[in-house]
């Protein structure tokens, strides 16, 4: 079953590549304009649970479809009616998808709250290509690799000088091999495991 581990890998790398590290909101699953969401107003439209069933583990089926349920029949006395159960609903139905991801639910996320890696993510599955996408995650890996490389590089050319200018130097060069790494795990997908579980031994294993 596809979820959003998958299209999250894609925003992470872009994310870990534009400077940051690892965000739970790369992952849009939980924005009002995030693809779990706009399912679930399709599905409320037609009557037809099916098209949100996939972003649930199977186990969650029943509560999903209960859940749906219900709300079609409190969407039915009125407008205001219809407005509150819809978002219950929504919030149902993420709560879920993320609880089977293992990731924590905080409440749905205003539309226009995506990150913009993972709004490139899903432009590049909507248009057919990634061309786009790719040359921009190349771009930015190169030139936050070569950044910090450079950094890296001027502190260890006096981090013999003082205490303190070998402390720079180690920050910096965590911070390199850190955003290399980060980059390398996620572009090969050895950082993805299912949840609860850990890497296996030799996986990840550098630590400072």
């Amino acid at each position: 079953m596809w979820t959003m581990r998958g299209l999250g890998g894609m925003g992470l790398l872009v994310v870990a590549a534009l400077g940051g590290g690892p965000r739970t909101a790369a992952a849009h699953c939980d924005t009002m304009d995030g693809p779990v969401v706009a399912d679930a107003i399709r599905a409320l439209e037609t009557s037809d649970p099916e098209p949100v069933l996939k972003w649930v583990r199977k186990e969650a089926e029943a509560e999903i479809r209960e859940a749906f349920a219900k709300t079609l029949v409190v969407r039915g006395k009125g407008p205001e009616a219809k407005e509150l159960a819809d978002r219950w609903f929504f919030e149902t139905l993420v709560r879920v998808h993320r609880a089977g991801e293992g990731a924590p639910f905080t409440g749905l996320k205003p539309a226009g709250t995506v990150e913009p890696a993972v709004a490139a993510a899903d432009k590049a599955l909507e248009t057919g290509s990634v061309d786009a996408l790719a040359k921009e995650v190349a771009e930015a890996t190169e030139k936050g690799i070569r950044e910090r490389f450079a950094r890296a590089a001027a502190k260890k050319a006096h981090a013999g000088h003082t205490v303190e200018a070998g402390r720079e130097y180690v920050e910096a060069y965590i911070e390199y091999v850190h955003y290399v790494e980060r980059l390398h795990a996620d572009a090969t997908g050895v950082a993805h495991h299912p949840a609860g579980t850990e890497a296996p031994s030799g996986e990840g294993a550098h630590r400072h």
